[in-house]
């Protein structure tokens, strides 16, 4: 049995006992938890007790008549503070703040570069596929033969192979958002602006 196959059984063995504990609080029994389900009094003892699997089919009556919510009668783990806190990595005049956890595949990251006299503009090369959105500031691209200046709203693609370099275009900080494929994954648009 792996980790979730053993929290989910833990979750539905918790489930009986919270059931009796809400109807008790509630001063109610089970005939009268009965007669307000359609579910038999037998069912409901079988339930509470740990003998019979919850479902949706019974817990959702449950839930209306004691007016609680579903989660409330299955435990549902508490959702934690939604803030994203990434750690921003700093490296000389750019701040990447990861937007994304899993190892491999597609990274996201939000990129703030500040201008500097010192900024290494060599074209490098490597492995991957990358796709800049333009959020605030100027950015130019220098990408094979082609010098290019993107601001806010506008975006490119290329292939990594390509020598590159990016920085801000005015003495100024650009800001970006940055998904890059390490192996050369492409991003797929879904939907196409309208033409004028």
């Amino acid at each position: 049995m792996n980790d979730d196959d053993a929290r989910l059984e833990e979750v539905l063995n918790e489930v009986g006992p919270r059931l009796r504990k809400i109807r008790q609080e509630r001063g109610a029994t089970l005939s009268a938890l009965s007669e307000a389900t359609g579910i038999s009094v037998s069912t409901l003892s079988r339930l509470e007790a740990g003998r019979r699997r919850p479902s949706l089919e019974l817990l959702l009556p449950i839930a209306r008549a004691h007016q609680v919510p579903l989660d409330e009668l299955v435990g549902a783990p508490h959702v934690g503070d939604p803030r994203v806190r990434a750690k921003p990595i700093v490296y000389g005049n750019r701040t990447m703040l990861p937007l994304t956890r899993q190892p491999g595949g597609l990274q996201a990251y939000k990129v703030i570069i500040q201008p500097s006299p010192d900024d290494d503009r060599e074209q490098r090369t490597h492995e991957g596929y990358e796709w800049l959105y333009v959020l605030a500031g100027r950015l130019r691209l220098r990408l094979g033969e082609h010098d290019v200046v993107l601001g806010a709203g506008e975006a490119a693609e290329f292939d990594t192979h390509v020598p590159h370099w990016f920085g801000p275009a005015v003495d100024a900080p650009v800001e970006f958002l940055s998904l890059f494929g390490p192996q050369g994954e492409r991003m797929h648009v879904r939907a196409r602006p309208k033409t004028s």
